[in-house]
């Protein structure tokens, strides 16, 4: 399918932005549970999101941890307690504040995420490999743009 001006690609005349953003927000919803059925990886999307974070901030508290994934904190403690019941993170006090608890990922923690992350890319990897030269050209436009969309501005 040719993108036409002006965000036309398969359609008569030019979208309106109510039309482009409901036929994004259904394929990226749809794309994403895809990748989910694709990992198989035995946890649920809030534990592999709170994973995911963990891993970027490093060693955050809960409320940090809470903050980032944009819930409240006992919801985050109920996603911990499982995670952590899982062996998949360890809770530790904080070496400066002992008031304070830090969350962490265990070996199998980092390795279920890496296991989740390989899964999701080898499924896109295997859906890019049938594109051809021109649709792999704006795939990466198309990434580019999802990106700047979800930037804060």
């Amino acid at each position: 399918m040719d993108a036409g001006p002006a965000g036309t690609a398969g359609m008569e005349g030019p979208v309106r932005d109510d039309e482009l953003a409901a036929r994004l927000r259904v394929a990226v919803t749809r794309l994403n549970r895809r990748l989910r059925q694709e990992s198989l990886s035995g946890v649920s999307p809030s534990q592999e999101a709170a994973l995911g974070t963990i891993n970027r901030l490093g060693s955050p508290t809960l409320g940090e941890l809470a903050q980032a994934e944009q819930v409240q904190p006992p919801t985050m403690t109920r996603v911990v307690a499982t995670m952590e019941a899982a062996g998949l993170v360890v809770r530790e006090g904080d070496a400066g504040d002992r008031r304070v608890t830090r969350v962490r990922l265990t070996r199998q923690g980092r390795a279920t995420l890496e296991r989740i992350r390989s899964l999701k890319n080898a499924y896109l990897a295997r859906q890019i490999g049938r594109l051809t030269a021109p649709e792999r050209t704006r795939a990466c436009a198309l990434a580019a743009l999802l990106e700047q969309l979800i930037e804060d501005r």
